[in-house]
């Protein structure tokens, strides 16, 4: 059983920073990329907490982009493979709407990361989302797409609710 959700945060990620690209050359997009994989990485945890729930979903699969295409107007096709868009199945709609809240509220973010102390994803493992709650002025630069928050809230409102219900008082994440 797949207990890994490395797929989903690969995908989810790409799919933040085609919607939203990065502004600049390079090391603007490497910054845009790995404020959406931490992101994604934190949705992700929160949305999956235990080894159970990160294997079901490698089962079932998170559901794919469509919507979210769809809701930002992004076109998939431009080629007539289906391989080159597989990995748009691997998506995940409500990690990329917590991941978009996340962006654009350096406050949410904080909770969020907090919320995972102690949890199955953390155990053992020094985590670091600076780039994700703490970003510099290089980081806000290459991402302002991807942080703006106007341009994120169709994405953001899709799940917003759960996300804010997921880091409610009393609400402790299973480990």
């Amino acid at each position: 059983m797949l207990a890994d959700l490395s797929p989903l945060i690969a995908a989810t990620a790409q799919w933040l920073t085609r919607a939203y690209p990065a502004s600049g050359g390079a090391l603007a997009s490497a910054l845009c990329e790995v404020q959406a994989r931490q992101a994604v990485t934190v949705a992700a945890w929160l949305r999956y907490p235990t080894q159970m729930d990160a294997a079901l979903v490698g089962m079932a699969g998170p559901g794919g982009s469509d919507r979210l295409d769809w809701i930002t107007g992004a076109d998939p096709g431009g080629t007539a493979d289906p391989e080159a868009h597989a990995w748009r199945t691997w998506v995940d709609e409500v990690v990329a709407s917590w991941a978009a809240c996340l962006l654009t509220d350096p406050e949410l973010a904080r909770q969020a990361v907090a919320a995972l102390v102690g949890g199955g994803h953390t155990a053992g493992t020094p985590t670091e989302f600076r780039r994700l709650v703490a970003p510099d002025a290089h980081d806000r630069q290459a991402a302002v797409l991807l942080r703006h928050p106007d341009l994120l809230a169709p994405v953001a409102e899709l799940h917003q609710d759960r996300l804010l219900d997921r880091l409610g008082p009393g609400q402790a994440l299973i480990a």
